[in-house]
């Protein structure tokens, strides 16, 4: 049988009644090859098909069963005991590839991938499933959720969420494609994809609920921002403005999407020094 097979009929019998007091060391030994599956980037959550982004549902559908079929046990890490169903990430194969993470703060949880020639800096968080690409840097105070797809030579500015999409199994995470900029305090949640080669503004919210207004293309869209664009939040006349209860008007956010200017692009070019 494969992995995915495997993980498949343990979904089966979840479903059918099996907990985590009844789990045997066989399943468990399936959900651990399972986790390094994922740390080794053999498997992922989401992958692009067709130039769109689709969730891998069995993979999502393993994640699950490792939170419903272990205990939570006391575990230790820096003299701190804390309860859960996982151990941390073992790190000592990121040093092999180039890839550093500061301490005191830096978790990365079991079944998160990070590719080689990475930075994370403390306190960060990946969380399990997450995929981190190549050459991508994870700042000071950033969470990348569960399942979230970073690409390669990503820049996540400091204090930044992507959001994390585990149920229900068949939506698709957060994405943001290679070569992306996003500035500090940005928010990408609820399975926004963010297109290749962007930069994003400080503080900009990004989530299917609030329109793109694409100024390259003349279109608003919804969901996702373009490849290519330099992207900032502005606010617009919301449709509750002429309410009573409201004096001077109501606004509400939007993001705006024009062309990336060249001077945009060395702002934001990557330090090859940091890699040195």
């Amino acid at each position: 049988m494969t992995l995915q097979s495997d993980v498949e009929d343990l979904w089966q019998r979840k479903q059918d009644g099996l907990t985590a007091a009844d789990a045997t060391g066989d399943h468990l030994a399936v959900l651990d090859e399972f986790l390094a599956a994922l740390e080794a980037g053999e498997v992922r959550a989401a992958e692009k098909s067709g130039g769109k982004w689709e969730a891998n549902e069995w993979v999502k559908r393993g994640i699950l069963l490792n939170f419903g079929l272990r205990e939570t046990d006391p575990r230790e890490y820096g003299g701190v005991t804390y309860h859960d169903v996982l151990p941390l990430r073992e790190t000592a194969d990121l040093g092999e590839r180039g890839t550093r993470n500061t301490p005191d703060g830096t978790v990365i949880r079991r079944g998160a991938y990070v590719g080689g020639d990475a930075i994370l800096m403390s306190p960060a968080f990946v969380n399990i499933g997450a995929h981190v690409g190549d050459g991508t840097l994870v700042d000071s105070c950033d969470t990348v959720g569960s399942c979230a797809q970073i690409g390669e030579n990503v820049k996540l500015g400091a204090n930044t969420l992507i959001g994390g999409v585990l149920e229900p199994v068949e939506d698709a995470p957060v994405v943001v494609e290679d070569g992306v900029s996003l500035g500090a305090g940005c928010r990408v949640t609820s399975g926004f994809v963010v297109g290749h080669d962007s930069v994003v503004g400080e503080n900009t919210l990004l989530t299917p609920r609030i329109p793109v207004y694409d100024l390259v293309e003349a279109e608003v869209l919804y969901g996702h921002l373009p490849p290519e664009r330099r992207a900032f939040t502005r606010f617009v006349e919301s449709s509750v403005s002429e309410h009573d209860l409201i004096e001077g008007g109501a606004y509400k956010p939007a993001v705006v999407a024009t062309d990336v200017e060249e001077d945009t692009l060395e702002a934001t070019e990557r330090e090859e020094a940091l890699r040195e």
